[in-house]
């Protein structure tokens, strides 16, 4: 039953299998045997594609529900044992260390748990890839995930002290296009990021000129300190810079970009312990000065 639910809802047996941690090939002799016990064909097959028969539609919905008291069994007793233990499976974005001290305070308070982390940029399928929890930023628009806010932040363009005395301050946004530029490439269309350049609330449509293109946050903070140009770069990413003043705001009031990280996990009325308490501990300590 579990193997055709996994198959139904991706609608592929290389997916579930990958979910369930067993072969495609298991999986389909697996929906073969519920089908050969049923008397009724439950899936399509073809050598592209998977899909649901009227009469699979229908047990589908029975499946989901009869699986999900199964699981709010299994949890109720787990939880009752007060345990969170297992290997859990989480992606996470390349964010300049900002999640380092959260993670590490996370093994100390849950030494049973055994973290496998995926630091990637990238899109995820949280479902389809076989994690237990992600972390991203914009908007959330999955059905199948719940989501938790962890906390927000800024962007900031900002120098070193040192190119500021050789080039001057830029007063306003047009004056970035008389000045050396460190851009990021956004990873998924692999086009320039464009800076969040706003005046009287409306935006402004400036193309800073590019010294560098990066898809990574560490050579636009490092190559910023050393005075090559300016950089636009979430406040959690340079709060060491900002503080010993390494780094130097600029243009304040024409910057306007306003970010929210946010777990997910896969919908479920009764979240295992270990994602539970994942999501409950990153919550309370990753931005520890804001209300999550």
């Amino acid at each position: 039953m579990s193997a055709f639910v996994q198959t139904a809802e991706s609608l592929s047996f290389v997916a579930a299998g990958r979910q369930l941690g067993i072969s495609s090939s298991a999986v389909g002799k697996a929906v073969a045997r519920l089908e050969a016990r049923l008397g009724v064909r439950l899936l399509h097959r073809s050598t592209r594609s998977v899909a649901l028969t009227p009469e699979g539609a229908l047990f589908l919905e029975r499946c989901r529900r009869i699986l999900c008291e199964v699981e709010a069994a299994e949890l109720e007793l787990s939880q009752s044992q007060g345990a969170a233990r297992g290997r859990l499976r989480v992606s996470l974005p390349h964010t300049s260390g900002l999640f380092a001290p959260a993670l590490a305070g996370f093994m100390r308070a849950y030494p049973e748990i055994e973290l496998d982390i995926d630091y990637t940029n990238r899109l995820t399928d949280v479902i389809d890839e076989g994690f237990d929890a992600v972390v991203r930023t914009g908007d959330l628009t999955d059905s199948r995930l719940m989501a938790r806010r962890l906390g927000g932040f800024r962007k900031l363009v900002v120098a070193s002290p040192d190119y500021l005395r050789r080039r001057g301050e830029p007063r306003a946004p047009e004056d970035l296009l008389d000045h050396a530029c460190l851009r990021h490439r956004m990873l998924n269309s692999g086009k320039l990021d464009p800076w969040p350049l706003h005046r009287d609330g409306q935006p402004l449509d400036i193309d800073p000129p590019a010294i560098l293109a990066a898809n990574a946050l560490e050579p636009q903070i490092c190559l910023a300190e050393e005075g090559f140009g300016l950089a636009c770069l979430p406040d959690f990413a340079i709060a060491g810079q900002l503080a010993d003043g390494r780094l130097v705001p600029v243009l304040e009031p024409f910057v306007r970009y306003v970010g929210t990280f946010s777990v997910l996990w896969p919908a479920s009325r009764y979240p295992s312990p270990k994602v539970r308490a994942f999501v409950d501990f990153m919550a309370e300590n990753l931005f520890p000065g804001q209300r999550a």
